[in-house]
Order: structure tokens, then C-alpha cells, then sequence
């Protein structure tokens, strides 16, 4: 090709293609191709001057961004050049052959839905989930007011789902805060990120019960912080000893993890008084506190303490969705700055785009009848594997019923080793876990812990079957 001067630029009226839009390649993409073909065979000269971005769009029928997306593209692939001003031309290619690119071939993807295995812990049942009911409030807020559906907001998160929350949190757990005090997470994991960024710095100390929630620990030691462990007994978690100089205690107060039970008022109350006098913090993570079975969950311990020293942390991946990944932290007052300054340097993680419509989906009440329905049918499905490891199961173990929790932890005997039985489970297509896999220092556990919530009663009947025979195996 010979250099044309900028003068001599020719202005192209029409680029004459059309689009596939059976194909599977992104428009912009086509786009792009149909564009590289002619400026290398030169059909569109050196120096000639596209069409502007908006006319190609009406042109094509496509949007105006997808133009600018292929002419951005084929700028940064040095087949055009863009001026302020003066609109999109081509450049000189040279004598590089550009060799034919392969076509691309696009094999479709098969999707599948997640479906839990029999036994995994924490699981609920997405088959019960209200998606008429959800899906008319997401309706409605794009009918309605579809820019909140994007809208940023605070960094704290939505402003009427943190009035939501905190009205629900009242209601439920007996915690007396305003919507300033509440901040949505991108789950109860992302929150507990926060607090500990916010409260302590790289070498503090920070207590994690023992047996407890594994990925928390890889949380504490991504952050440089020094693990301590503190055991369980009846009572619930033992309070650190002051020697352990731990900066912050997390805590499962309403429902020990993995063990269950709940802790005791006296307990409470001491880790209180620790907070006190050490000046550490008490962060709650109540991951299921609201399937409690026999009446109304017990308060938070975050109310006992009038959100002093103690911050807590709520999900809704149990008790509405697992897969919107949105959570809370409700926090004492003079801490909101802090917490706040630490996600302005972080950037807030949780999605706006459920926010509102999870604000109304629980204003308009669905959630709570959710919930209660979800209580009900969790409560006949735990029964009924209590039932059926007591009657049929004694001569391996023994399960305490806590009353409350999406799991249950059944505790072999002697000489039956938990971590062999699940590996065998697994083989077989099970998803329990060992009790003594939960553990760093404490001794003496030996048992399964067994998901139950998001299996119907046919799917627990069958995943005994399976269970009972590796138990009779290893019994043998």
C-alpha cells in the first residue's frame, strides 16, 4: 500500500457486511473480523476514514458500545487509529502477511446445577427455594426503579437493606441496633475479613474455638495473624486465659460449630467481662442460629452485651440462598468509622445488584414465611435421621439431639476411626465430614458430622443404606 497523506484521507460512506447473530462469536467480535479481513486485503485503503461509531450501529442494528468495543479493539491491535475529533482511520500495514487465523470452533457448555452430596454439612435445600416469590420482587424494582438495581450506594451497602436488616435482627435475634450499624458483605467469610482488618494488626493474637470452623483459620493466618486456640466443654467455648494476650475471640455462641449446643448464659457472660478487661473483642458468627426447632432462636449475644464489644455477623446463605453470597455486620456504634475506613482502602465486596430486591423480599414478609416454612420441613427431615440413627445406628454410636442446626454430629465408638469411615463415605458418594478433622489441639473426637437439611426423607433413607453398610464393614 502507498502512504496517503492525511489531507487525502478517503471517508468510507459503508462497509457492506452483515451480522450472524445465530453465531456464537460475540458481535463486536464479528465485527472486528469483518474489519481485518478488509484492511488487509485492502478493500478499505490506508488513511480512509470509517464510518463514525453511531452511524455503523444504526447501520448494523447493533448498539453504538459494540462499535466503539470492535474499534477500541482493532486500536489496540494497531489495524486503525482514533484523534479526538477526527473519528477512526485505518493504518498502514506494510507487507506483514497476516497469516489466516483457524476458525474458532465453540463447543456448547452443559449446565449443570450444583447438587450437594448426601451428608455434606450446611447445605440448604435450594429445591425449596421461593423463586416465583423472589423473582416478583426483582420485577418489580426493574418495573419500578431499575437503577437501584446498580446503584452503589454507601460503601456500607444499600441503605433499605441495612433498615431491613436491622428491623429483622430486632425481631429475631434481639439486637438493638440502627441501619448506621449495619454493613452488607459479600458473605459471612468477607465479613469476618473486615472485622479482623478493622481490629487488629499482622502478629496479633486472635482465639478460634477448637473444634471450629475451618476456613476461618485459613482467614486469620492469610492475614498474619497468630492463631490460639481455645477448647469446648458443656458450657461452650472456654474463655482465653489474659497470658494468651488475644486481641479478638470468634465465637458460635448460638450454635457451637461443629459440635452444636448452645452456649451457656454464665459463659456469656464471662467472655464479656474478658472483653472488658482486656480490652479484646467478641466477633459472633451466627451462621444458623435461626433454625432452632423448639421455639424462638435464642438472643444473639451481641444483645447481651448492647453491641459493645462484640460484633456480629449474620448470612443469608442458610437461610435464603447460598449462591447470592450476600452477608451483614452489625457493629458497635463508636467502631462503624473504623470498620467504614477500612473498606474504603479494601473497596466493598458485595454485589449491589440483589440488594434492593432482597430488601423488599423480607419488608413484604416472603422472607419470613420462608424462613418458617424452611424451619418446618428442616425440623421432620432432622427428626427423622435422629430417629433412624438411634433406632438402627446405636450399636456404632450415639447422636445427641441440640434441638437447633443444619447438621448433626454422631459420635462413633471406640475403635470405629472417623477419618477412615469418610474416606470410604466418600468412595461410596457421601459428603459427611470427620469430627476430628474440625480439631488442632483438642483430643478425644471421633465422630461424623452429617448434613441432613437439603436431603428429603427418601434421600436420607438411602444415604443411611450406604452408610450402614460401610459401618458394618468396618465392624466386621
Amino acid at each position: 500500500m502507498s502512504h496517503t497523506a492525511a489531507g487525502d484521507e478517503q471517508n468510507i460512506s459503508s462497509l457492506a457486511f452483515t451480522l450472524d447473530r445465530e453465531n456464537a462469536l460475540p458481535l463486536f467480535e464479528q465485527i472486528c473480523a469483518a474489519l481485518r479481513q478488509r484492511i488487509v486485503s485492502g478493500t478499505l485503503p490506508e488513511g480512509g476514514r470509517l464510518p463514525a461509531t453511531r452511524n455503523l450501529a444504526i447501520e448494523l442494528g447493533v448498539a453504538r458500545s459494540t462499535v466503539v468495543c470492535a474499534y477500541e479493539q482493532l486500536v489496540a491491535e494497531g489495524y486503525i487509529s482514533g484523534r479526538q475529533g477526527a473519528g477512526y482511520s485505518v493504518c498502514a500495514i506494510g507487507q506483514v502477511e497476516i497469516q489466516k487465523a483457524a476458525p474458532r470452533v465453540f463447543q456448547p457448555v452443559e449446565e449443570t446445577s450444583h447438587v450437594p452430596r448426601p451428608f455434606s454439612g450446611g447445605e440448604p435445600d435450594m429445591r425449596l427455594f421461593p423463586y416465583r416469590q423472589w423473582g416478583r420482587c426483582v420485577a418489580r424494582i426493574c418495573r419500578v426503579s431499575p437503577e437501584k438495581l446498580l446503584e452503589a450506594g454507601s460503601v456500607l451497602g444499600n441503605a433499605c437493606l441495612r433498615r431491613s436488616i436491622a428491623s429483622y435482627v430486632a425481631d429475631w435475634r434481639g439486637l438493638s441496633a440502627g441501619p448506621d450499624q449495619v454493613i452488607i458483605t459479600a458473605g459471612a467469610g468477607d465479613a469476618l475479613e473486615l472485622c479482623l482488618r478493622a481490629l487488629t494488626q499482622p502478629g496479633d493474637a486472635v482465639a478460634l474455638e477448637d473444634p471450629g470452623y475451618l476456613p476461618l483459620r485459613r482467614i486469620v493466618e492469610r492475614q498474619g495473624l497468630l492463631r490460639s486456640s481455645v477448647p469446648v466443654d458443656d458450657l461452650g467455648a472456654c474463655v482465653p486465659s489474659d497470658k494468651a494476650g488475644a486481641k479478638a475471640v470468634v465465637l458460635t455462641p448460638s450454635h457451637q460449630f461443629p459440635l452444636g449446643g448452645a452456649m451457656a448464659p454464665g459463659r456469656r457472660l464471662e467472655f464479656l467481662e474478658w472483653a472488658g478487661r482486656s480490652g479484646g473483642w467478641v466477633i459472633e458468627d451466627d451462621y444458623d442460629s435461626e433454625f432452632r426447632y423448639a421455639g424462638r432462636p435464642i438472643p444473639a449475644m451481641a444483645g447481651f452485651d448492647g453491641l459493645n464489644r462484640t460484633l456480629y455477623i449474620g448470612s443469608f446463605s442458610k437461610t435464603f440462598s447460598n449462591r447470592l453470597r450476600v452477608g451483614y455486620l452489625v457493629a458497635p456504634e463508636a467502631l462503624v468509622p473504623v470498620l467504614k475506613n477500612s473498606l474504603r482502602r479494601t473497596g466493598a465486596r458485595a454485589s449491589a445488584m440483589p440488594q434492593q430486591a432482597l430488601s423488599e423480599f423480607i419488608d413484604s414478609g416472603e422472607f419470613y414465611r420462608h424462613l418458617r416454612r424452611m424451619r418446618r420441613i428442616y425440623a421432620e427431615r432432622r427428626k427423622h435421621l435422629l430417629a433412624r440413627l438411634t433406632a438402627e445406628f446405636s450399636a456404632f454410636g450415639h447422636a445427641p439431639d441440640h434441638g437447633a442446626g443444619m447438621q448433626i454430629v454422631f459420635h462413633l465408638k471406640p475403635g470405629i476411626p472417623d477419618t477412615q469411615i469418610c474416606t470410604q463415605a466418600e468412595a461410596a458418594g457421601l459428603g459427611l465430614q470427620p469430627l476430628s478433622g474440625f480439631a488442632v489441639e483438642a483430643c478425644g473426637l471421633n465422630g461424623l458430622v452429617l448434613g441432613c437439611c437439603h436431603m428429603d426423607e427418601p434421600e436420607i433413607d438411602r444415604g443411611l443404606e450406604r452408610l450402614a453398610q460401610i459401618l458394618g464393614q468396618a465392624t466386621a
